[in-house]
């Protein structure tokens, strides 16, 4: 019989839902002499979600992932109650790429009776996506702080498609002296362009079609401004066409910083070109480097 090499068979998925536990389980890996990832998430999980995990492994040995749908960073009219959940198909989907521990905390575990601490960032939650979601991102600082000083990873890897979240988680680690190296993992498209993200799922088909255009936008304008174009001319032509593509409303298209997440009026080093447009009830958001 000819020489065969069988598949490579996935770690079983052991799932957590106490902090101890998590750091418990981490620790042994370090023991061990495992380099640890770490992917935080809120579930609903497509492939942008698992190719963080898949960075991950690129950067440890081992890889934890949690789900928590943290209610401290949904506003009173925001979809918290329908947010999608699914934690049996998640956890099929992280032990598919490797993923071997899941930290799965219920409310009550991360959110005790009595709990009355908050972290904030200060300067960066205030403008972009944080002018337009009043205290959305000192939720994730609270929660992410939570996650990583249980965890206590090496390396703990966030998604570039939300920009500022990840600005400001690397600059709270870096402030609180975490431990943690934060790693961005590149945004995933779909074969059209539109950046994966949970909330599609919330998209009609006619929505979803024209959803693209933010994509294709983003893309115009980096064309435009790498070209030499006034910066204010190419931001407002961009948000007026995504109006005209059907987006209900545009919050922002902006040329910033992408570590301090200042406006710039022009193209420097590091600059990065973001936007936030509703489709229908849905809130999209993407970015591209200039």
């Amino acid at each position: 019989m000819p020489d065969t090499v069988p598949d490579a068979v996935p770690a079983p998925l052991r799932i957590v839902r106490t902090p101890a536990e998590l750091t418990a389980a981490v620790a042994t890996w370090q023991r061990a002499g495992h380099r640890v990832g770490f992917v935080p998430t809120m579930g609903a999980l497509h492939a942008g979600h698992l190719a963080l995990v898949t960075t991950g492994l690129q950067h440890a040995d081992k890889v934890a992932a949690s789900i928590f749908v943290n209610p401290k960073q949904f506003g009173p009219t925001e979809d918290l109650d329908r947010y999608p959940r699914d934690e049996a198909g998640d956890a099929a989907k992280l032990a598919s790429v490797g993923c071997e521990l899941l930290y799965a905390p219920d409310v009550a575990t991360m959110y005790p009776p009595g709990f009355a601490s908050h972290v904030r960032v200060s300067e960066l939650p205030d403008v972009l996506c944080g002018a337009a979601r009043p205290g959305h991102f000192d939720g994730v600082a609270t929660v992410v702080t939570k996650l990583l000083a249980a965890a206590r990873a090496d390396v703990a890897v966030f998604g570039e498609k939300d920009w500022q979240q990840l600005a400001i988680v690397r600059r709270m680690a870096l402030d609180l002296d975490l431990g943690t190296r934060i790693i961005g993992g590149a945004i995933v498209r779909d074969t059209d362009g539109l950046a994966l993200s949970s909330r599609n799922l919330y998209l009609s088909t006619d929505e979803r079609r024209r959803a693209v255009a933010l994509p294709q936008e983003l893309a115009f304008a980096q064309g435009e401004l790498r070209g030499g174009a006034p910066v204010g001319g190419v931001l407002a032509a961009a948000g007026e066409r995504l109006l005209a593509a059907g987006f209900a409303r545009v919050d922002y298209v902006a040329l910033v910083d992408g570590e301090r997440l200042t406006a710039l009026d022009r193209l420097e080093p590091g600059a990065r070109l973001l936007a936030a447009a509703w489709m229908g009830t849905t809130r999209l958001i993407d970015n591209l480097p200039v």
